[in-house]
């Protein structure tokens, strides 16, 4: 063991889970009331947990890509709640109350939005288009208007333009990074939260289990629609975007 490795250990002691979703795990850190310890587990999920299933090392992969994008990102100066890397599955990173809303971007219309709109899978935008969804599983994350959202009481109006301003930033700062690595960003899904000051900062993740990523060549697809259409080669296609990812930001 190194010696900065056994210093991270040292310095960050779980404590309990206080919380488990369907890709991850949340634990309180001893002695640190503001600070967690995120678990990236190996489940897939599809369809609002409809459709499960796994794959072997699928948390070690994808708390690498969040890992490389979140610095990426910062770098970028968006604001996100990674701290640091512990160990191969986890990542420390700042308490946050999150935001009930995920909010997409999207580049090309794909999937059920292509369906919903009734125009062809693949077809592009003219311009980002930024969508908000309520998170709620029991209602299925239904799409919400700016409207909708104060209704709910999801964010102020000042909020709801800087979740905005945020999710276009990233997204001009992903599609740079995908294109040195040959994928088109089609769309993809951000979460935020709030730290105890009421700043907000980027949470969850970024990884293919919320975008969407084609090949530029090939226009294969590599990210989760493998697991949700059964295309077969899931493990191998997170791989490859995290291979690709090194090969620009290591």
């Amino acid at each position: 063991m190194s010696q900065s490795t056994k210093d991270s250990s040292e310095k960050w002691v779980v404590s309990e889970l206080i919380y488990e979703g369907k890709a991850k795990k949340i634990f309180s850190l001893q002695g640190h009331d503001d600070i967690v310890l995120v678990e990236f587990k190996d489940s897939l999920t599809a369809f609002n947990a409809l459709k499960k299933g796994e794959f072997e090392n699928k948390g070690k992969v994808n708390r690498e890509i969040t890992s490389l994008l979140f610095g990426y990102l910062t770098k970028g100066h968006v604001a996100t709640h990674w701290i640091e890397d512990f160990g191969a599955l986890s990542v420390i990173a700042k308490k946050l109350k999150i935001i009930p809303l995920e909010v997409v971007v999207r580049n090309v219309l794909a999937g059920s939005t292509a369906k919903k709109l009734g125009l062809a899978e693949g077809t592009p935008l003219k311009k980002p288009l930024v969508e908000f969804y309520y998170k709620d599983d029991a209602l299925a994350d239904p799409f919400l208007s700016d409207d909708q959202a104060l209704m709910m009481n999801a964010a102020t109006t000042e909020e709801l333009q800087l979740l905005k301003t945020e999710a276009l930033k990233i997204n001009s700062l992903l599609i740079s990074l995908f294109a040195k690595i040959n994928l088109d960003l089609i769309d993809f899904k951000v979460e935020f939260g709030k730290d105890s000051f009421g700043k907000i900062f980027l949470a969850d993740e970024i990884t293919p289990d919320c975008c969407r990523l084609w090949d530029k060549t090939t226009s294969e697809k590599m990210d989760k629609d493998r697991f949700r259409r059964d295309l077969g080669l899931i493990k191998e296609s997170y791989e490859e975007v995290l291979n690709r990812l090194k090969k620009v930001l290591i």
